[in-house]
Order: C-alpha cells, then structure tokens, then sequence
C-alpha cells in the first residue's frame, strides 16, 4: 500500500472589516482599563455595531440631559410649546452643583427662552437650566414618557438632579444645596460608612442608567432624523456641535477633520473613586461617514488623564489618528469638584 500523503489546507487570506478591527481593538481597551466601562460603536451609514459590555446599564450623569431635551423639542414638534417661550428661574428653583446661570438669578429672577435653556443645558451642562426645562415638560416622569414613548430601549432618565445626586451621597434635598460649600461640608460630616453605601447603592442601580447599546442606538436615530422633525433635529445636533465640556475626553482623539456632536456627563468622587465619567456622540469623517459612540466610565480610581486616554483612544481608533492626545483637565467638567 502506497504510504499516504498528508494535504496540506490552504486558507484563503481574510482581511479583516472595519468592524471586527474596531471589535478586536475595543475589546483590547476596556480589558486593559482598571473599571467599570462600557464601550459602544454604530456606523449609522452602514448600520453595524460593535460594543463592549454594550448591554450593562451605567450611570449617565449629565449624559441624561439629551433626553431631557428630546423631549422638549418632540413637544415643540407637537405644537404644545414654542422654544421662544420665556421661563423666570428662581433662587428657590436653583439647582445642585454646575450651574453657571445661578450668577444671574437675582431676588427677581432670570428670565431666559427655552431655546437659551436648551443651549445652556447641552453645551455648558447648565444643572439649573435642564431643570427649568424639565419643570416645563411637566417633572421628570414626563422626561421617561418621552423616552419610553420613542422607544429608546435602554435608556431611563431618573429622578432629576437634586433628589437624585443627593441620594447617592446619603442627603437629603436642601434649598441651600443650591448655594455656597453646604452640600459638600455636609456631605463630608457624614459617616463614610453611610455615603459609602449611599453612593454603591446607586452605582449598583442607577436611577438614570443607560446601557451604551441603548444611547448609540438613540444617537443614530436622531441622526437619521426618525426621532424629532428635520429642524429640531437640526438645531439639537448643532447645539451639542457647539459643546464647550470634555475637551480632553473624545474630542482630543479625533483625527483632523473629523467633527463631533456630543454630551458629557460626570459624576461624584470619593476618594480615589470617580464615577459616571462618560462621552457619547455623534462623530463624522471627512468623507461624510457618521458614527455614534458611547464611552461610559461606572466607576474607577484611575485618574483624570488615564479616564480622558481611554476616550480618546477609542475616537482615535474610529478616525485613524496615529497618535490621540490627551487632555489636561481643562475645559473639562472636573474643573469644578463634583461638576456634572
């Protein structure tokens, strides 16, 4: 019997797609990543997603406040308001934490548009200001209608600033919160023991969580213009163009040329331990290729640049850029402790 001959398989090369590249790539990042994180990609021209714990729901921080104005734009589309409607903010109306439109609230008030709300909201993460709109739309539930209503799966809202960020540092919501170093020297009279339960406890369960999946998925949709009219849809993806927060979170990845629409949120710090530090949004290529992106931080104790690395390495790997920058802080939320 002839001796037998052992074939030889020939595998025809496969080049690699974008989309396993940035899968493979992703994957790599938030397994060498010390923290909670969740990572979500969609080419919303060519309708494929790639994610990385994309299905876990973090929380959002100040993210939450696009939902906020979805819903207040989905009501002008309606006709049940007029973004030219004037709203009076009061002293007893002021919010917790950033809030740069408390200098002009004086004993009578300040008096401003929803659309100037709207902008302030989006672009400077303006607490005082998303609240307004909120109390507009009728409280927080109305915010989850919206959402709920345009099936944004994934995607909650919460119980509004003061309640909610008081709760995870173990308060209560006092009028002087709005004011001065009352939050935060309460806050530091309390027994670790307690703001450390308070604030797991809502890391376990965010009131405003959202998985990654969900906000790409949202974020896409109001790209291609299914969730608000063409001129609201205009106007909210110029405003959140127009972000002056997280310079150096996914912004400072991109490659020259490439354009942003996004949102930041952050949430509060103990210790070492910083949470809810996200960036989610619209990025666009040159080419006009358009892609929806989540980088959600849960929890961490690494510091500010190594959080702003990781952002700014996934804009880095989407755009092509050979080296992503890093920020320094500046510009950034955290400029201000405990600044969503």
């Amino acid at each position: 019997m002839p001796p037998a001959r052992h074939a030889v398989e020939r595998t025809a090369y496969h080049a690699a797609t974008e989309q396993e590249r940035l899968q493979a790539s992703l994957s790599r990042l938030a397994e060498a990543f010390p923290g909670d994180v969740a990572i979500a990609v969609q080419r919303v021209d060519a309708d494929w997603t790639v994610s990385v714990n994309g299905d876990k729901a973090m929380p959002q921080q100040s993210v939450s406040k696009l939902w906020v104005t979805l819903a207040i734009l989905a009501a002008a589309d309606r006709g049940e308001l007029s973004l030219d409607e004037t709203v009076t903010i009061h002293k007893d109306e002021l919010s917790i934490f950033y809030q740069p439109i408390r200098k002009l609230v004086g004993e009578a008030g300040y008096t401003t548009t929803l659309h100037d709300l709207i902008r302030r909201a989006l672009q400077q993460s303006d607490n005082a200001a998303n609240d307004a709109l909120v109390r507009r739309l009728g409280g927080p539930f109305a915010v989850e209608v919206a959402v709920v209503g345009r099936n944004l799966d994934g995607v909650r809202y919460g119980p509004g600033e003061r309640t909610m960020q008081t709760a995870a540092a173990g308060l209560t919501w006092k009028p002087e919160y709005s004011f001065g170093r009352a939050f935060w020297e309460d806050r530091e009279a309390l027994p670790q023991e307690k703001r450390k339960a308070a604030l797991q406890g809502y890391l376990a369960d965010p009131p405003d969580g959202a998985t990654a999946l969900g906000i790409v998925g949202a974020l896409a949709r109001l790209h291609r213009g299914t969730l608000l009219s063409p001129d609201s849809t205009a106007l909210m993806l110029d405003t959140m163009a127009g972000s002056v927060t997280g310079a150096g979170r996914m912004r400072a990845g991109l490659a020259p040329g490439w354009r942003m629409a996004h949102k930041t949120g952050t949430g509060q710090v103990m210790g070492s331990l910083a949470t809810g530090y996200n960036d989610v949004g619209l990025v666009t290529a040159p080419d006009g290729r358009v892609y929806a992106v989540a980088v959600l931080i849960g929890a961490t104790r690494q510091p500010l640049k190594a959080r702003q690395a990781l952002m700014s390495a996934v804009t880095g790997l989407i755009s092509g850029a050979s080296a992503p920058a890093t920020g320094d802080g500046t510009a950034d939320e955290e400029a201000a402790p405990d600044a969503l």
